[in-house]
């Protein structure tokens, strides 16, 4: 069940608390746009601040329908009643994380090359990236296409395609063989999410209708 809840999530809209048109308006207006997932990644806050603001997001995210997941931060997921927590490679265990937050919870985790997509292990969905060079990464190596195209060959668990991604780059991606992609500064810096979110979902039709045509040919 929990895998399949994010099985046909194409559009994982990951944020900071502070986005240029406010953490709760965004989430909002972007999943009226398209989103389909949402992760609160924040470094910079207290474990207080940060609690009041991710009970917000889940009754926000529990009314629109959208999973929401919390980066990092397994007890800040626990007690908001998060969907789950996304895990990097040195964050907590996945198993300890699976203990804290039970069976129902949906548990992401990074992943930056073949070997640490191979060994992922019993997670619900994977991050594939960073695709391209980004400042949320500081002196992560940007990976490009070829690891999508491992991971659509290779992963145990569904995947998005993380890093640098916007309406004029996605192509690759989708055609790489993503269903999914992850978000950040795109929507997160626009004036406007929902407008943001639709084009990129545009753009995603576009380039799968292209990779099913040629496909065929």
């Amino acid at each position: 069940m929990r895998r399949a809840a994010v099985a046909d999530r194409r559009l994982y809209l990951i944020t900071g608390a502070s986005p240029r048109v406010g953490l709760l308006n965004l989430i909002e207006r972007a999943v009226q746009g398209g989103v389909d997932m949402v992760q609160l990644r924040e470094k910079n806050m207290s474990d207080r601040e940060l609690l009041a603001l991710a009970i917000d997001c889940v009754r926000l995210c529990r009314r629109l329908g959208v999973p929401f997941i919390v980066n990092d931060r397994v007890n800040i997921a626990l007690a908001a009643n998060a969907d789950g927590v996304h895990l990097g490679q040195d964050d907590l265990p996945v198993g300890d994380a699976r203990i804290i937050l039970g069976p129902g919870a949906i548990i992401g985790f990074s992943t930056h090359s073949p070997e640490q997509i191979d060994v992922a292990g019993d997670v619900d969905y994977i991050g594939v990236g960073p695709i391209h060079e980004t400042p949320t990464k500081p002196g992560r190596p940007a990976v490009g296409a070829e690891l999508v195209r491992y991971a659509a060959d290779h992963a145990a668990q569904p995947f998005f395609a993380i890093g640098g991604l916007n309406p004029t780059n996605v192509a690759e991606v989708v055609r790489a063989g993503a269903r999914g992609v992850s978000v950040l500064r795109y929507i997160s810096d626009s004036q406007d999410p929902n407008a943001a979110a639709r084009a990129m979902i545009a753009a995603m039709d576009a380039a799968q209708t292209r990779t099913s045509a040629a496909d065929i040919t």
